[in-house]
């Protein structure tokens, strides 16, 4: 079985209109290993299109190619990338190394492709270039290299993955007389071990020195001749035992790989890839510190209002009549009896009493009245819209002046102290009171001034608080019973106080209107940092557009390349997965610029805002951090995947012809 083998081979190219133009025609050679073989031609008559064939890049003809007796013409992709990679070494013309690699990197990528360990990789390409005399020139990048040592590194990136056949373009069409010796000692060389080399010449020089030759004209073969038999290497046993060695370590380029080859080819752009980063970067920025701003405003808000609540007290209050339902999805739960005044019963208090890790449950009254309740000193009233008793809920941090309130005592608020001429602490004052369809009349000492916090209704709200006892004691002597309409939950924790709101809620309760009015500003802050965060995000859609429009760029400039890489071997896997992984690598880059840009104006905006409001207004979570970072890989890899894919469909042939 010949290790090569070609049997009517006809290769056709259409040209405009209906013409075509008949590249091969009924081509039909064998070849085996350890020739050295010379295909010689006139420009246009079919040997680069033979060449083309037989190195798997092109698979559009007709007849039989049959490679160690399989017809490659029958091969998936897959297969043939496989076959290029592994059977198949090029050496170019035009020697056809990537520019920004080392020597050293330009011979091991086809073991790259193959996954090869680093180290087993290295080892390996360094043996074969000392022995081509390249040994101080690893680290080079080929525009460091003379023509005769760039064609020994061509040579040795054909030889790295042990290939069976060996096809060398012009070989030493680019060199004078002297290297183009020792580039041709060096082919005869890995024929005599047992390798098929098959050069494409235009020189009779070149094909005396070959032990056959064919001739190629108009697409036909007119002679094909042996001139000699090559005397076989010592070391082809040896040779034949690396093989099987790599060829068990052969795999497919990992994503690991990808990654690091998608670093080396980005450092070759370094200044643009960083623009490219610092220009996504600021969509990132932008979005964290919207989200981080609502997050500091919020936090500051709560931070307020809660400075004004002792947290292990709880306010309940009776729903409004418009809620007489209870969520029928609580089975277990008992709906609670509502009185026309939406007073406590008994009964409420007791289920409130038994709910986990309350330690006592405190009796309160709130009437809001609309001008009919007053205070009066010294000839001078205030209307009160609010009338409530003092509870554990409201302590000392609470009073901006004077103490809390005790028996036959009042707290105000600064509404109604204004009205009464300001400086009426200790001073007596009249209650004027609506009670049991009367108005009565009792005086009592100003305690102190109640503070609330800004967003508070109460601090608008004309108000007055007093002991529950003395409330109920002016009810009795009026003939009337207080009933209480708001209850004070006490626990020993302030980390049982969200699960016992929870339970107090479930039981069919309502909060207190300050927890109310919390949560409709909370709702109001997220909200707005959201719409403010959608339009920060604006950017990411350029960022991303910009990204796309880079990668398509860097397609076309690195077109050859992908051709090259497509020559030993690569998958259109393998170069999909480069270039989304320099794009997945921009948005790393990107969201970890983002993100440190963000922090940085974070601490600059915070020392601002704590000077003027004593507060931080840019609190950045770690939430944010992880969601701008993958905002950022996302929108990245995706932006990707359209010049990746450009890569991945380049016809390998075209693309080396581009200069």
């Amino acid at each position: 079985m010949h290790l090569l083998e070609l049997k009517n081979i006809n290769k056709s190219y259409k040209l405009s209109g209906k013409e075509e133009f008949k590249a091969l025609i009924n081509v039909n050679l064998s070849f085996d290993k350890g020739e050295l073989v010379s295909v010689i031609g006139e420009s246009g008559s079919g040997k680069s299109t033979l060449m083309n064939l037989i190195g798997g890049l092109d698979s559009n003809y007709s007849g039989g190619l049959f490679a160690s007796g399989k017809d490659i013409g029958n091969f998936r992709k897959k297969e043939l990338d496989k076959y290029r990679k592994n059977k198949v070494g090029f050496v170019f013309q035009s020697f056809n190394l990537i520019s920004h690699l080392s020597v050293l990197d330009n011979v091991t990528i086809a073991m790259t492709l193959s996954n090869v360990k680093k180290k087993d990789r290295i080892e390996y390409a360094k043996k074969i270039l000392t022995e081509f005399g390249l040994r101080d020139h690893m680290d080079k990048k080929p525009n460091a290299l003379s023509g005769g040592q760039k064609q020994r590194v061509a040579i040795a990136r054909a030889l790295i993955n042990n290939p069976e056949v060996i096809i060398a373009d012009e070989p030493t069409g680019s060199l004078d007389s002297k290297t183009s010796m020792q580039v041709l000692e060096i082919l005869k060389g890995i024929a005599q071990r047992g390798k098929l080399v098959i050069m494409v010449t235009h020189s009779e020089k070149v094909a005396a020195l070959s032990s056959r030759v064919i001739k190629i004209s108009d697409g036909k073969i007119i002679d094909d001749k042996k001139v000699f038999a090559l005397e076989k290497n010592s070391d082809i046993d040896k040779v034949d035992k690396e093989e099987a060695k790599l060829n068990k370590k052969r795999q497919n380029l990992n994503f690991i790989s990808a990654i690091k080859l998608a670093l080396i080819n980005m450092r070759e752009k370094l200044v643009r890839n960083i623009f490219i980063s610092i220009g996504a970067s600021i969509g990132i920025m932008s979005v964290i510190l919207m989200l981080s701003l609502g997050s500091g405003v919020k936090a500051y808000f709560n931070k307020t209002m809660n400075s004004y609540v002792n947290p292990l007290v709880i306010e309940v209050n009776m729903p409004s009549n418009d809620e007489e339902t209870v969520d029928l999805d609580i089975a277990t739960i008992e709906k609670p009896t509502i009185n026309p005044q939406s007073s406590f019963k008994e009964e409420d208090i007791q289920r409130l009493a038994e709910i986990e890790n309350v330690s006592s449950v405190e009796k309160g009254f709130t009437a809001i009245s609309m001008g009919t309740n007053s205070l009066k000193y010294d000839g001078k009233s205030s209307g009160l819209m609010r009338t409530s008793t003092i509870s554990s809920n409201i302590t000392a941090s609470n009073v901006e002046e004077g103490a809390l309130p005790k028996d036959g005592e009042v707290l105000i608020n600064k509404s109604v102290s204004d009205n009464l001429g300001g400086e009426v602490v200790g001073k007596t004052v009249t209650l004027n009171m609506f009670v049991n369809q009367k108005m009565v009349k009792k005086e009592f000492v100003v305690s102190g001034i109640y503070a609330t916090a800004g967003g508070d209704l109460t601090a608008v709200m004309k108000s007055v608080f007093l002991n529950y006892l003395d409330l109920e004691k002016l009810y009795s002597e009026n003939s009337s019973e207080l009933k209480s309409n708001v209850m004070y939950i006490n626990t020993d924790k302030a980390e049982y106080t969200d699960s016992i709101k929870e339970k107090v809620k479930e039981l069919g309760y309502t909060g207190s209107s300050q927890e109310q009015m919390s949560e409709m500003f909370n709702e109001m802050i997220s909200i707005l940092t959201y719409v403010l965060a959608g339009i920060a995000a604006i950017s990411l859609v350029v960022s991303t557009i910009m990204i796309v429009v880079v990668m398509y760029i860097s397609v076309v400039e690195r077109t050859k390349e992908i051709g090259i890489i497509k020559a030993i071997g690569a998958r259109q896997k393998d170069i999909r997965r480069i270039f989304v992984c320099e794009a997945f690598l921009i948005g790393v880059f990107s969201g970890i610029l983002g993100i440190s840009l963000a922090f940085i104006l974070m601490k600059g905006i915070n020392i601002v805002s704590t000077r003027i409001f004593d507060i931080n207004l840019v609190l950045i979570q770690n939430s944010y951090i992880v969601f701008g970072l993958s905002v950022s890989i996302v929108i990245s890899t995706i932006a990707g995947v359209l010049p990746a894919n450009k890569a991945a469909k380049l016809d390998p042939v075209e693309s080396l012809r581009r200069e």
